[in-house]
């Protein structure tokens, strides 16, 4: 199957893209792995025909945004986020319309129809640096993320607008699982990722992206690290850390839609040219204006 992959890989003019967060035989055959963040600086930059997208849905979108005149494939196109479906459009218009004169902010985990109501997007590698941008005299609406947006307004100093939006997976995880590692593994630091609640982020060392975790883990001279977010980044981290031990903080911190992408079929994908991510162009234009915004900051 990677052969044949990497054979119709050629034959399509095509780049792989894949998140951290996928399964490792995956992150494997692609040409750049990331967090969102360095998926969308890859999406602008590649030079080819073809993207196909391993990842979950609305990070495709955001590449056939951002590509508008290439082809951008996603291998299991039900590979949905819950917490970009817990917001609509519709209702973040109805938010704004309650607040006039705000500046609308989503996290990247967002459909492209409401990336399209908002000023601007953030990510969670970059949400700290494009925050620090907007004015202090405005009014925020932080969608749909309340755990990155609640993070990112303590360290401002300054309250946000949050919608009651999260990731079922991190937010899942307890308290007493954190102290219980910590314990097992005295001295070890422990990473979190921002969607995490505010008491698993106050237990942590550190509150990283996926992207983060991967440059301190590089940078750390710790033999061992507990890492709380979802597992597929351990794939990542063991393969650029091969002489330190990285261990989860709770093996069911499992995304199955990001578990949705295969060899199988992303194989099927090359060979059938499906699915391919399609964006109505007036939504592409101005969820276009957000991403650009955003990247023009970092």
């Amino acid at each position: 199957m990677i052969a044949e992959i990497q054979k119709l890989k050629k034959e399509r003019n095509a780049v792989i893209l894949a998140h951290n967060y996928t399964l490792g035989e995956v992150q494997d055959v692609a040409d750049y792995t990331g967090d969102s963040l360095e998926l969308a600086r890859r999406a602008v930059q590649v030079d080819a025909d073809v993207i196909v997208f391993c990842g979950v849905y609305f990070m495709a979108e955001t590449a056939k945004i951002l590509n508008p005149a290439k082809t951008v494939l996603i291998p299991e196109p039900s590979a949905g986020c819950p917490m970009a479906d817990m917001i609509s459009g519709a209702q973040l218009r109805e938010l704004k319309a309650a607040h006039p004169g705000a500046v609308a902010v989503c996290y990247v985990n967002s459909t492209a129809e409401v990336k399209a109501e908002c000023d601007i997007c953030v990510t969670s590698g970059n949400a700290e640096k494009v925050m620090a941008t907007i004015g202090r005299d405005k009014e925020i609406l932080f969608v749909p993320d309340r755990h990155l947006g609640s993070h990112i307004s303590a360290k401002e100093g300054r309250e946000y607008v949050l919608w009651q939006g999260h990731c079922p997976i991190h937010n899942a995880l307890a308290a007493e699982t954190v102290k219980a590692m910590r314990a097992k593994y005295p001295g070890a630091p422990v990473l979190v990722h921002p969607e995490c609640p505010k008491a698993i982020r106050d237990l942590a060392d550190e509150c990283l992206s996926t992207g983060g975790m991967c440059a301190y883990a590089l940078k750390s001279e710790a033999d061992t690290i507990l890492v709380g977010t979802e597992i597929g980044i351990l794939h990542r981290l063991r393969k650029e850390n091969p002489s330190k031990t990285f261990i989860p903080v709770s093996t069911e911190l499992v995304c199955a839609d990001m578990k949705k992408i295969t060899l199988e079929n992303l194989l099927a994908s090359l060979r059938d040219m499906k699915t391919k991510v399609e964006v109505p162009a007036e939504t592409a234009v101005k969820a276009r204006r957000a991403i650009e915004a955003m990247l023009a900051v970092c």
